[in-house]
């Protein structure tokens, strides 16, 4: 009888602790914050049915990992705006605790808004400011290194003027705006980040010139339309996002006209400042946001995007994951905005 007296106190004993390593935060003797709800808003980047049914499994995950950092959190509300200005606004009005958002939507109000983490993404092989150092590491190529942001560059294609200004760069020398003004060039539209806007911040920083200054510009629908002028040498120059040649290797020469393959045949000539990746920002405004839900929320949206369910949820804005983010890291961004707002004046 005393055998199993014992035998039945060690399993009440045994159960207890179990029930309190689930109960109690992972701290020792942290206090755990009651939260009723967080909302979450993202933006309609892709269909919001779509995005709704790909993010209904984050409302969980979430408030198990928060319980981990000592937050009991009610419930999540998963919602997806109307427009990219919607969810900012409410960021910027606090009712939306945390917002899944672009760069340029951030810095556009972040006022009412904090940056907490960039979205990652596989990086590349090269990623030199000298365009020199692209050219003599050919092909580029995706690694593994996960990476908060992209470039973009300016290719010189095989045209006589393409070869001339490519030639010069890999021989050191440097480029002038008159070499750069006497090409023919290809961009997107305005509104493009990798296609004219940070290439436009690429001239003010090195010729304190604007596209719009250059004399020969023409744009492209698309940039297969872009790569198939600068294969057949209607363009000498064209704007586009980093890795941008590697979606054309085949269609290089046998559909655009391409002499050689599109490495020989094609030269970097510039690189832009690096391109930071979507945010997730925290209302600067809500009742639910603190300093610490603030470092609660960037550990647990990294531990979420390091499960096999997590790298599926948030694969719909194709991120691969994230890193600890500051406003900072924005302020090219913000002269990106700055050129925005000039076009539109």
């Amino acid at each position: 009888m005393l055998r199993n007296w014992i035998k039945k106190a060690a399993l009440t004993l045994a159960s207890v602790t179990t029930l309190a390593s689930v109960a109690m935060p992972a701290v020792a003797g942290q206090e755990t914050t009651q939260i009723d709800e967080l909302s979450i808003g993202f933006v309609p980047s892709r269909d919001p049915e779509e995005i709704v049914t790909a993010t209904e499994p984050l409302e969980q995950l979430l408030i198990d990992e928060l319980a981990t950092l000592g937050y009991e959190v009610g419930s999540v509300d998963i919602s997806v705006g109307t427009s990219y200005e919607a969810v900012g606004e409410g960021l910027s009005a606090g009712t939306i605790d945390i917002g899944f958002i672009p760069g340029g939507t951030y810095v556009l109000y972040d006022d009412g808004a904090e940056v907490i983490l960039t979205s990652t993404r596989a990086g590349l092989s090269n990623d030199s400011d000298d365009p020199a150092d692209w050219n003599a590491n050919e092909p580029t190529e995706a690694t593994d290194e996960q990476v908060t942001y992209y470039r973009a560059i300016m290719i010189a294609g095989p045209s006589e003027k393409g070869r001339e200004l490519a030639d010069k760069v890999n021989n050191g020398e440097e480029l002038s705006f008159e070499d750069l003004n006497s090409a023919n060039w290809s961009v997107m539209s305005p509104s493009s980040s990798a296609g004219y806007i940070y290439p436009t911040i690429w001239l003010q920083d090195n010729f304190q010139q604007n596209l719009s200054d250059l004399e020969n510009v023409v744009q492209a629908d698309s940039y297969l339309n872009s790569f198939a002028r600068l294969a057949s040498g209607q363009v000498d120059i064209l704007t586009v996002f980093a890795d941008g040649r590697r979606d054309y290797v085949d269609q290089w020469q046998s559909e655009l006209g391409g002499e050689n393959d599109i490495w020989t045949d094609t030269d970097v000539i510039g690189v832009t400042p690096g391109i930071y990746n979507d945010t997730i920002s925290v209302s600067n405004n809500s009742e639910n946001m603190s300093d610490e839900l603030k470092s609660a929320l960037q550990e647990a949206f990294i531990n979420i995007s390091e499960t096999e369910e997590g790298k599926e949820i948030i694969a719909i804005y194709a991120h691969e994951g994230y890193e600890v983010a500051e406003s900072a890291d924005y302020d090219v961004e913000r002269q990106a905005q700055e050129i925005l707002r000039e076009q539109s004046n």
